[in-house]
């Protein structure tokens, strides 16, 4: 198959909601699941629409309790397209499925070059009448508010009446996860919908409380002489179109839409915005040839090239999702990074820590993206402050879940679909997502040199997540260390103490190391910033001397456990019951989620030492062999030979791998470990959605995360990609899966560099025509490349000899 290009053939009901969310199409501000035209949300489609940043807030009554929920909101839906011949029913496959009629051939095409989405069907009605359609449709990634649809119907052994019908539906809920059904979806209020002169149609409505304004028009052209007929009931118009159709002469229908919300710069009202943009816009192939150009630049500033054809297909469908979530037209935005992109509905379309493994990406090819989404959390700073005083800190907490202002989204309550229960939710508990937010700021100036960014924004936020963590440590009973405590780390198994009523862990090693790091990174700001930048900055956010003497003796004195000579996942882990790996395989088969399997059984993960994803592992994930070797040492904690490798091998039996981004951490340390199981588990990143690996949830939403963390793996861990300052590092280790990685990069300023590897041989080069030329590291060598030059050195078995390491 080819690697541009991921298709299904036949009629499934059980896959049909993965592939809906694989093929969705998108633009970074809006996308639309690639559900059928035709289909309604009914058990098995769900079409969706969803507009970057537009959330709405509605309360439900949960399990007794009054709970307020922010979604992204399901924008009205603007596919709606059917046919029906003569007086017959409208189309719909699942009932030619069911023998109303014939299915005699399905086949959908998403074509990740073009971001075309095409489908061939081939029917017959009850009455014996065979018609072939074929269509095709794309969301613009020219025009962001535009998206279009064409519609080929082929009668192939009959003429006579057939009518075709395109509307646009505002009556739609937000019900697209199944364990949220029972909470209130319905966001959309209707405002007005009408007919625009002959071939439009328009509908406005508007988010319940956020009251953003959402406009949708839909101009349908028929190739054919047709009967036209407008009708429209409360948020739902559509148009119906007879045509007599002729044996074997096709009839094209072509629909164009155009969406605006209240948010949008540079309109009026949306409405008006939506009809003129309609009447504006070209056909569907003049849009077309505007938008598959607007493609081949994303694609040429995101090359990323292997020699398995299967695995170059999907990591094309990774990139091809991640830019249609966060694309070029994302700058002028202010949204985040959806843990599931704008593809479906799980986590409510919320912004959690998904940038550590999105922005690294992002950062080396499109530096614009990666600071708008920065420039996200920097907006949403002021609540981060007030979270922390609420909480009785100084600086400034993030929430683990945000969405439209900033606030804390994450769930109090949360239903197990094992045992049906609704159970407390203390993930608002994990503080790391400051940290997170920390990281990236100080990456993306290591790998941009972005100076203005850094004293503009990106210290501001620095220095406040590190007031916050020198604020919220505290000192041990013998006075001699800093502790955190009452805090959850990123395994999320564990949210407490068997016996305690007080949720929340000790010194969990991932946040206290981390936490360390960070506070360095603060000093390091506020050496790197001129003197009457540093000074003002201090000043505005009232920081004094007392309190940086604090963050550097935090940064010296802080609190890490170990156990058996490993780092331990908290304080009283070594405490804790080993579980019965074994028998809970055979009893239950796939035990990702032992958590619920637990819960359902009143048991809880608390009680053991079972992780659901990596958690001290994510150490070794961020931070160089070397940056952990120093923050340890700083503290008094000399690692030791082998400490890395210990506490992986201790960690990695104990991990169930209950989200997606384990198998890409994992795919990660092993590279160091165990080539071939590191390989395994890059196979298994690889097939995490387009297999729906976690059975059930891709329906609900792509995992952007671990989309964007396999790019992550090719670019950071086989062609072994370091940011450090203005010199490019590299440490090529290729897995034995791969004889060849090509990637292009942008670095400081510098926008050519290709980097290749192969089995015996990495070559640098910088494309001619760029400013200046680039130092590269690739020890001990160290050279400066010249524009139109190139640097080559040998390797052994895809990474750096003996004479190098």
């Amino acid at each position: 198959m080819s690697r541009w290009l991921l298709a299904y053939d036949g009629y499934d009901p059980d896959w049909e909601g993965v592939r809906e969310a694989l093929c969705t199409l998108g633009n970074g501000y809006f996308a639309t699941r690639g559900a059928q035209p035709e289909a309604t949300a009914d058990g098995v489609h769900y079409p969706g629409t969803y507009v970057a940043g537009c959330y709405d807030r509605l309360a439900s009554r949960v399990a007794g309790h009054t709970v307020v929920n922010e979604d992204l909101v399901n924008a009205p839906n603007w596919l709606p397209l059917t046919v029906r011949i003569e007086d017959g029913p409208w189309l719909r496959l699942a009932a030619l499925a069911a023998g109303d009629g014939a299915l005699l051939a399905h086949r959908q095409e998403l074509d990740l070059r073009r971001g075309v989405l095409t489908r061939l069907l081939r029917f017959a009605d009850a009455a014996g009448r065979v018609t072939r359609m074929a269509q095709r449709r794309f969301v613009s990634m020219d025009d962001p508010h535009l998206a279009a649809l064409e519609t080929t119907l082929v009668p192939e052994n009959w003429s006579g009446r057939m009518e075709v019908r395109s509307a646009i539906d505002g009556r739609v809920t937000n019900s697209g996860v199944a364990r949220y059904r029972l909470l209130n979806g319905s966001h959309l209020v209707p405002d007005g919908e009408g007919p625009h002169g002959h071939e439009a149609v328009w509908l406005s409505c508007r988010t319940a409380t956020s009251r953003i304004g959402i406009a949708v028009a839909a101009r349908t052209r028929v190739d054919a002489a047709a009967e036209r007929r407008t009708h429209d009931e409360r948020g739902w118009i559509g148009q119906d179109m007879t045509v007599r159709a002729q044996e074997s002469v096709p009839v094209t229908v072509e629909k164009v839409v155009a969406l605006f919300t209240t948010r949008d710069r540079a309109i009026g009202e949306p409405a008006e915005a939506a009809r003129t943009r309609v009447d504006r816009a070209g056909t569907f192939d003049e849009l077309l040839e505007r938008h598959v150009p607007a493609w081949d630049r994303l694609w040429h500033r995101s090359q990323l090239d292997v020699d398995r054809e299967d695995v170059q297909r999907v990591l094309n469908l990774h990139t091809f999702h991640l830019l249609q979530t966060v694309s070029v037209h994302t700058v002028e935005l202010d949204v985040g990074v959806p843990a599931r992109g704008l593809h479906g509905e799980a986590y409510r379309g919320h912004v959690f820590w998904d940038e550590l493994f999105v922005l690294p990406f992002l950062t080396l090819r499109f530096p614009e993206i990666a600071r708008a989404l920065l420039l996200y959390r920097w907006r949403r700073l002021p609540e981060a402050r007030r979270a922390a005083r609420r909480e009785g800190h100084r600086g400034a907490m993030y929430p683990w879940q945000s969405g439209a202002d900033g606030r804390e989204e994450t769930q109090r309550l949360h239903l197990n679909p094992r045992s049906g229960r609704w159970l407390p939710d203390h993930s608002h508990l994990q503080r790391h997502v400051g940290l997170a937010i920390a990281y990236n700021v100080w990456r993306f100036y290591e790998a941009t040199g972005d100076a203005e960014f850094l004293a503009e924004y990106g210290a501001e936020m620095l220095l406040e997540i590190a007031r916050f963590f020198a604020d919220l440590a505290v000192h041990n009973k013998k006075g001699d260390r800093y502790e955190i405590r009452g805090v959850m780390g990123p395994d999320e198994y564990h949210d407490g103490y068997p016996g305690r009523d007080e949720p929340g862990l000790d010194n969990n090693v991932y946040t206290n190391v981390l936490a360390v790091w960070v506070l360095c990174r603060a000093l390091d700001v506020l050496a790197l910033l001129p003197a009457d930048s540093r000074e003002g900055l201090r000043e505005r956010l009232g920081l004094t001397g007392e309190e940086i003497t604090r963050m550097r003796d935090v940064s010296r004195r802080m609190r890490v456990v170990f156990h058996d000579g490993v780092l331990s996942q908290f304080e009283g882990y070594a405490d804790l019951e080993e579980l019965d790996w074994d028998g809970y395989r055979r009893r239950y088969g796939d035990i990702r989620r032992l958590d619920r399997i637990l819960e359902a059984e009143g048991d809880t993960p608390n009680r053991y030492r079972a992780s659901k994803q990596p958690d001290v592992l994510m150490l070794f994930y961020l931070l160089s062999r070397q940056e952990l070797d120093s923050v340890l040492t700083r503290l008094g904690y000399p690692p030791g030979p082998d400490l890395i490798e210990r506490t992986i091998a201790y960690y990695l039996p104990r991990t169930s791998h209950g989200s997606t981004l384990s198998a890409v951490v994992h795919a990660w340390l092993m590279a160091r470990v165990d080539g071939d199981e590191a390989w395994e588990f890059f196979l298994e990143s690889l097939r995490g959605d387009i297999e729906d690996r976690q059975r059930g949830t891709t329906a609900e939403g792509i995992h952007l995360g671990a989309m964007a963390g396999t790019l992550n793996l090719v670019q950071r861990c086989y062609a072994g990609i370091s940011t450090q300052g203005p010199v490019l590092h590299l440490d090529p280790r290729l897995p034995t899966g791969l004889g060849h990685v090509r990637l292009g990069l942008r670095y400081r300023g510098h926008w050519g560099i290709d980097v290749t590897c192969s089995r015996d041989r990495l070559r640098v080069a910088l494309r001619p025509g760029v400013a200046s030329p680039i130092e590269v590291a690739c020890d001990p060598d160290r050279v400066t490349i010249e524009p139109g030059g190139s640097w080559e050195t040998p390797l052994a078995d895809g990474r750096l000899p003996a004479r190098h390491a």
